[in-house]
Order: structure tokens, then C-alpha cells, then sequence
């Protein structure tokens, strides 16, 4: 999936579109024009949608006779349309059939999917109606139409969410929904470098970003603790490279890796649900696998011990003159291997926390990423602190700065990332903003809390929810601001594994101490995940804690349904 036309001038376009063009208007006595901040009480999706128009009408009731109408000409269509009926197989019973004479369409509620809605909706935009025996999704695009039914899944009842059939009122109610993302890149990042996630629990987390409306899975594959992808051209990275994790040294287990055709069946199951896989290949720091694996990219030619500890910025690859032949070819290796099977037109590069490396040296290391990427048709990603260095057209950089760094904007001591931060956008980069004290999901939410650390401060669900891409590359009373709207690419929620074990504040004594992955990304993802995408896909003026709040209280009987093992946060008023 490439990168689309921005769609933050779509949004008034939908919204005053959307009576006149939905299927079948709720009577206009009967509406109750909203926007997010104040939605209506019983109706919470998140993230908040454009506009949302909720009708006194009958709710539409699914129930035996109900289909799913396609028009065989409408591109994707059918395939979304076979999605969400798998869905509502499960959950109820029902036989749900799809196409375009769907066999008991008089007999119950039909469900209408078009992909031939207005070009102005954009790639990702739609139209939702339901009102009486009928619901109508319309886009431009299959995309655009599987967000429209991600909006149906919650309007539906939480058992929708279950895989086994639920003896429940399956009302779905009278709305009319405009909606477009704010933003073109939503991305959640997993660190699968320093614990490993089984190919299952990959596929897991790429369910939960669905329900959101994320849109770009993150794949920190390499890190000093392990190497996660085969490399054909280099088959030490995973003999020897993805024998460790965090805690875990050689011997422990393992080896924890990807085979081409694992990593295959990542991106085809992202792209079934409309997310694209970027692939990260960290360097010239945070490459201790790959300095265990490959001795000629070392500056005395000996490989190192494997590292499975816990300290970053560690010995980064050799960027002497002496060995940039070996470095590029490796590079060289590396990097065609990962973008290949992406699905996505960007790599990321890291370039993070690289202390002991020169200007020079950084800036060979990022030029030389650059151009061979450059040539397989990608756009590069990387860490803020690649803004020193000279970019290339399309770069992108990962914005992960805190408060303290916020604070120096336009002051005489402005910090290093916000200098990084201006060099990049004066060479026309674009900034995903990943502020390491709002969207870290390894922060501590409190310190009761027995999994992450606490370096960027405790994030609470307020803190996860109440910023803003612009907020967070401004002063911070707001007179001087480095990025306008145009060049604010998305924003990613991290979710690194640096402490995914039990009593996480100390280094572990035990492996016992380490609970499943997927465990430690449900506690630390659940309820903040959410919170991000909204600040991803909703406009801020549709966006209120306080509304948001009540929202996401009304998810977690969905997510009890889905299995997610969510934080209960004391500050959260959770219903019984």
C-alpha cells in the first residue's frame, strides 16, 4: 500500500456530502446532528468519526434471513463483504450469504457494501447509513469499505467479537456515519527483536489494530538482542543472531525467527485486513546480532559474543573508511531481503542512540541506506536523529522526543532532536510523531503497575489520549510551532519489549519472570492503543477525553470477548 493523497481536506467534503448521498436517510425529524465530543449516549466508536448522525428510527435487527449485498463489478467488494459474514457466522449462527441476489433478502436485513461511492471520500473515507430492515456502506475503495464495516462491527453488540454463536438482540442503531482519517499513516510498532512474537500472536495484534483502524504494522526486527528475519544471503544473522532475546541467552530456547515464508504469511494477513508491514532494519547502533553474526562488519573483523542484556547504546557497526565496502554489501543484503515480501513503499532504517558514532560516519551510514533502498522503488523511515544527516526525497523521520525535548522549542538551548527535528523538515521530510511520554506502551501507566519502565514518566490513559501531532512539535505555550499539518505523516504507538517480564523496575533473576508476549501486549496496549488511534484518524475538534473516556468504558465487554487481558486502570470508571 502506498501512500495516499492526504485526506484531512476530505473531511468537511464527507460531511456535508453525507445526507444527500447515503442509500437510505434516516427521516430528518428523527436526527440528531453530532459531532464526536458530543456522541450520543449508547453509541461509542472509536476513534471518533467525522460526523455522526443518530436517528430516533427502528434499529435494524439482523437476524436468519439477513444478507450481504455485493455488486460484482465493485472492486474488493466481495471480498470485504465475505469478511464481515465470517464474522456474523461466528457470532450468530446466521447463514449470512454474499453476492448480488443474495438468497433471503426479504426475509431479514440486508447489508449493502458499494465501492462506487464519490472519489472526493478518498482511499480510506465512507459512508455508513443503517435505518429499518437496511444498512449501507459506501467508499471509493475496498479500503475505504472495510473501515466503513469496522465502524458496523461496533456498532454491534460485544459478542460479535466471538468465535462462538450468541443468543443476543443483534440491533444494529439508526445512524448515518461520515468519516476519513485525519491522518494517512496510523502505526503501531512491535518489537519483535527483543522478545519474539510466534507468527499466531503477530496475527493476534494485527486483529486488535484492525478494530481501530490502524493502518501500518511496524516491525522492529533487528536489535542487539536478536535478529528475527531469514536473510538468505546471510544465513549466520539467524544461526546466530536470533539465538538470544532480552534475558534470554543462547541455550535459553529458541532460535526465534522468521522464515520467508512466516514473514510471508505476516504481510498477506496484514493486507487482508488493509495494514501494510514496515519493516525495520536498526543499525548502525542496536546491531549486536548482527555484529555476532558477521565478523567482517566489525572493525577488527571478530565476531562478538551474542548479547542477550538489557543497556543500549552499545558498540555500533564499523563506519571506518577501512570497512565501508564490507558494511555496504551487507547492507546491501539486508536490506533487499526485507523489502522485498513489505507491502509497504517505506524501510525503516532505526539510526537511533548511536553515541560513539561521527557525523561523517552517520551520515555515510543514512546515504548509503538511502540509495539502495532508493533503487528497490522505498521511501526511508528512521529515528529523529537521522534529521542530522543529509535526506533523501520522501524520508520520513520517527519523532520520539518527550516533554523535556518540547520544552527547548524556540528557546537559545533548543536540545539536539529538536535541532534533528528542524534539519529534517527543512529538507522536506515528513514526521510520523511517536512522543516517547504519550505513545511508549512500555510506560508504566502507574508505579503499581508490574511490566515496562518509567524513563519518559508514567503514562496514564489522559496522557496516552491528550496530545497532538502538532502539540508535541510546538513550544509549549504554542508561539513557536516546527511542523505545520502537511508535514505531519501520522502517528505510531510503540510497543517495545525492553522489560516484558514481571518486576520489570530490576533485572530479572528468572526466566519465570517472563509472561507470554501476548499477555504483556494486551496489559500495556489495553486501554492506550485505542486512545492513539484516535489521535491518528479523528479531527481534533471531534476529539474529548471525557467523551472518549465513556467510549472506551464501553469496549472492554468487547474485549473480554476477544480474550484481550486489558489494564483496569484505577483511574477509569469501569462498569461492573
Amino acid at each position: 500500500m502506498s501512500r495516499r493523497p492526504r485526506a484531512t481536506a476530505l473531511a468537511a467534503t464527507v460531511a456535508v456530502g453525507a445526507l444527500a448521498l447515503i442509500a437510505a436517510p434516516i427521516p430528518a425529524n428523527a436526527a440528531d446532528v453530532t459531532g464526536a465530543g458530543d456522541e450520543p449516549a449508547g453509541v461509542a466508536l472509536i476513534p471518533a468519526p467525522t460526523e455522526l448522525i443518530e436517528g430516533d428510527g427502528t434499529p435494524v435487527d439482523l437476524g436468519p434471513g439477513s444478507v450481504i449485498k455485493v455488486h460484482p463489478r465493485d472492486d474488493g467488494a466481495a471480498e470485504v463483504g465475505e469478511g464481515l459474514a465470517e464474522l456474523l457466522r461466528d457470532a450468530t449462527g446466521y447463514a449470512v450469504p454474499v453476492g448480488q441476489r443474495a438468497a433471503g433478502a426479504s426475509q431479514g436485513a440486508t447489508i449493502e457494501l458499494s465501492t462506487r461511492g464519490d472519489a472526493a471520500l478518498g482511499d480510506e473515507g465512507y459512508r455508513l447509513e443503517a435505518a429499518g430492515t437496511h444498512v449501507s456502506i459506501e467508499a471509493h475503495s475496498a479500503e475505504g469499505l472495510f473501515r466503513g464495516v469496522t465502524t458496523l462491527r461496533q456498532l454491534l453488540p460485544a459478542q460479535v467479537e466471538s468465535a462462538q454463536a450468541s443468543d443476543v438482540a443483534w440491533a444494529i442503531p439508526a445512524v448515518a456515519v461520515s468519516d476519513a482519517p485525519r491522518y494517512d499513516y496510523r502505526g503501531a510498532m512491535l518489537d519483535v527483536g527483543r522478545r519474539f512474537y510466534p507468527v499466531e500472536d503477530v496475527k493476534r495484534f494485527i486483529d486488535q489494530m484492525a478494530l481501530y483502524k490502524y493502518n501500518a504494522l511496524h516491525m522492529h526486527l533487528t536489535d542487539d538482542q536478536g535478529w528475527r528475519l531469514t536473510v538468505d544471503a546471510r544465513p549466520e544473522l539467524t544461526q546466530v543472531g536470533a539465538s538470544t532475546q532480552s534475558g534470554w541467552k543462547p541455550g535459553t530456547g529458541g532460535p526465534w525467527f522468521y522464515t520467508k515464508a512466516d514473514f510471508r504469511e505476516i504481510v498477506d494477513y496484514a493486507a487482508e485486513h488493509f495494514i501494510e508491514v514496515v519493516p525495520e532494519i536498526d543499525g548502525p547502533s542496536h546491531a549486536m546480532a548482527a555484529k555476532a553474526s558477521i565478523p567482517e562488519i566489525n572493525c577488527d573483523g571478530k565476531a562478538t559474543a551474542p548479547y542477550s542484556g538489557f543497556d543500549v547504546g552499545l558498540p555500533t557497526i564499523c563506519l571506518t573508511p577501512e570497512k565501508r565496502a564490507e558494511v555496504r554489501a551487507y547492507l546491501q543484503d539486508v536490506f533487499t531481503e526485507a523489502a522485498q515480501p513489505s507491502s509497504s513503499d517505506i524501510v525503516h532504517i532505526g539510526g537511533d542512540e548511536v553515541p560513539s558514532t561521527t557525523q561523517e560516519q552517520m551520515d555515510w551510514y543514512v546515504e548509503t541506506s538511502s540509495e539502495i533502498l532508493t533503487e528497490q522503488g522505498k521511501r526511508i523511515m528512521g529515528w529523529h536523529q537521522i534529521g542530522a544527516s543529509p535526506l533523501p526525497e520522501g524520508a520520513i523521520m520517527q519523532w520520539w522526543a518527550d516533554a523535556g525535548d518540547q520544552a527547548s522549542i524556540g528557546t537559545p538551548n533548543e536540545r539536539p532532536d529538536v535541532r534533528e527535528l528542524r534539519n529534517a523538515l527543512a529538507q522536506g521530510a515528513t514526521v510520523v510523531a511517536s512522543p516517547a511520554d504519550r505513545s511508549y506502551l512500555d510506560m508504566k501507566y502507574d508505579s503499581t503497575v508490574p511490566y515496562g519502565l518509567s524513563w519518559a514518566g508514567l503514562v496514564d490513559l489522559e496522557r496516552s489520549y491528550d496530545w497532538d501531532p502538532i502539540s508535541v512539535t510546538s513550544s509549549t505555550d504554542g508561539s513557536v510551532s516546527l511542523a505545520t499539518e502537511e508535514q505531519i505523516e501520522g502517528v505510531e504507538a510503540a510497543l517495545w519489549a525492553d522489560r516484558a517480564y514481571y518486576g520489570s523496575t530490576k533485572l530479572p533473576t528468572s526466566l519465570d519472570q517472563f509472561i507470554p508476549v501476548s499477555q504483556y501486549a494486551d496489559f500495556v496496549s489495553f486501554p492506550r492503543m485505542p486512545a492513539i488511534a484516535e489521535v491518528g484518524w479523528s479531527a481534533p475538534e471531534v476529539r474529548s477525553f471525557d467523551d472518549f473516556e465513556r467510549r472506551i468504558v464501553a469496549h472492554a465487554d468487547r474485549w473480554d470477548e476477544m480474550g484481550i487481558g486489558y489494564y483496569k486502570a484505577p483511574d477509569v470508571p469501569w462498569q461492573e
